[in-house]
């Protein structure tokens, strides 16, 4: 009923947006004579706030169109590289005449970028995402807002969520970087778990920045709201049907409008002043902070549903049984364990004034990877940065995309030592083998075995199929030089 209730006052408030915007206009276009009457500024400058607080706000664009690079306009192209019922995985391909920009292009590394899932659009990281394109291959989680999914499409657990990484991960291919920003660190480390346990190909780092792995360090109001409440009132008191307006008709969601009245709950006074400060602002002329005011808000009033199965999910796994860091998670009846991730490095982010993830919620993730080596683990704290400073503003241009950036570049030669490292065990395999000519094609299948071993580490070097039955050696750029070294070797000793 409450959505229902929304839905209607949004209706009633339109016109009267509409009505506030002309009429600020009005008061502000220099060829209206309403122009030049006493306090047409403030006038003015009341109609925009009032049009702005009643308006509804759409789903922004990325507008990502060109970034410079080395001193050289690089064309941005936003296209769809996979499309499932719940979410989009964008690639921003960039293009340029530019020969040497474009062999050192395609040189760079690729990352994917997991956005969260928790109230606002994937657009919220077009900073992160454009700063990420100087030095990357960028690929980007946009997840749909759960009222535009139709009924038919079933649906959306926590543990849908931890198969679509997956998915996307097994679709870029193994040379990936994966960095995810907030909610998604949980069912990121979860999926990449799942794969290391399977004997996948991991990604080659994973950075994981102001997220709840352990959210019972430094436990924030969000985190206390999620303890001190049962499942079964958050089920009961913030759980609605979308209206019979969306295509989503009847869908169980938490609605974007609750999630966001708790965005502004959390900071009350800040956003009082804020739009204060917007109003003295256009009464002043003063345009830029004016646009940087509306570029702000037009993404952070711009909100989505969450499916309800996937939010009660992440309530009692997350924030009430803990299950991560409890070693009780079990998806479809596999455990999640952490400790089997092995060549994966790993880098934590946190804000020193983050007031949804506490310190040392992120942090936490180095405890549970006990895989990895501790040469391969590093956490940075962001000082004087809140939630968002450490994905967006200064100080994520000046302080924490650098250090991300020289991780994930120190990290990329890892690769190319696991290409050095099939060859090396290929070889002598290949001249046994040569004395046979009958088996060449078991030649053929050393390599790829070779290959899934170097990559995953896994003793004996068998290559599995995991539990969505693909075959894992086949993944990755280090799996085929291995298999063309042993058909090439194959091929050798056939014409012996």
């Amino acid at each position: 009923m409450l959505y229902q209730l929304y839905e209607s006052q949004r209706a009633l408030l339109s016109p009267f947006s509409e009505f506030a915007s002309a009429s600020s206009k009005l008061y502000n276009h220099p060829l209206s004579p309403f122009t030049h009457t006493p306090l047409a500024h403030r006038v003015s400058a009341g109609l925009e706030l009032m049009h702005r607080l009643a308006k509804e706000y759409e789903k922004p664009e990325f507008n990502i169109h060109s970034v410079r690079v080395d001193n050289v306009d690089v064309a941005v192209q936003q296209r769809i590289a996979m499309e499932k019922p719940f979410c989009r995985l964008l690639r921003f391909k960039r293009f340029t005449d530019d020969l040497p920009m474009l062999t050192k292009m395609k040189d760079q590394p690729t990352v994917l970028v997991v956005a969260p899932l928790s109230g606002h659009h994937s657009t919220l990281l077009r900073e992160t995402v454009r700063e990420l394109l100087r030095d990357h291959k960028v690929f980007v989680t946009d997840w749909t807002d759960a009222r535009m999914v139709p009924l038919q499409a079933g649906p959306f657990h926590l543990k849908d969520y931890v198969a679509y990484v997956q998915e996307f991960i097994r679709h870029i291919g193994p040379d990936v970087n994966v960095i995810s920003v907030c909610q998604p660190t949980v069912p990121v480390l979860a999926a990449v778990a799942l794969m290391a346990t399977n004997g996948e190909p991991t990604p080659l780092t994973m950075t994981m920045m102001g997220g709840p792995i352990d959210a019972r360090k430094s436990p924030t109001a969000v985190n206390n709201l999620a303890t001190n409440k049962s499942l079964g009132w958050f089920a009961s008191n913030v759980i609605y049907r979308v209206p019979t307006n969306y295509p989503g008709a009847g869908r169980r969601v938490y609605p974007g409008f609750l999630q966001h009245s708790g965005f502004i709950a959390m900071n009350p006074d800040r956003h009082l002043k804020s739009h204060y400060d917007y109003f003295l602002n256009l009464v002043r002329g003063d345009g830029d902070n004016a646009d940087f005011h509306r570029e702000f808000y037009d993404e952070y009033n711009a909100v989505l549903d969450m499916p309800a199965e996937y939010y009660l999910d992440t309530i009692k796994v997350v924030f009430q049984d803990f299950a991560l860091v409890n070693g009780t998670w079990d998806i479809d009846g596999q455990p999640v364990r952490p400790q089997d991730i092995k060549t994966t490095a790993l880098l934590t982010i946190e804000g020193e004034l983050d007031d949804i993830s506490g310190a040392g919620q992120t942090k936490a993730a180095h405890a549970l990877c006990t895989g990895v080596p501790a040469s391969r683990q590093f956490h940075y704290d962001v000082a004087g940065a809140g939630h968002y400073g450490i994905f967006s503003g200064r100080r994520w241009r000046e302080k924490v995309y650098p250090r991300m950036r020289d991780f994930i570049a120190s990290h990329q030669a890892d690769i190319r030592e696991a290409k050095a490292v099939v060859r090396v065990k290929s070889a002598p395999n290949v001249k046994r083998k040569a004395k046979a000519p009958a088996n060449h094609r078991a030649l053929e299948m050393n390599g790829r075995v070779v290959a899934a071993a170097a990559l995953n580490g896994a003793a004996g070097g068998k290559a599995r199929r995991g539990a969505n039955g693909i075959d894992h050696a086949r993944a990755g750029q280090a799996a085929d030089d291995a298999v063309r070294v042993g058909r090439t070797s194959a091929r050798a000793a056939k014409r012996r």
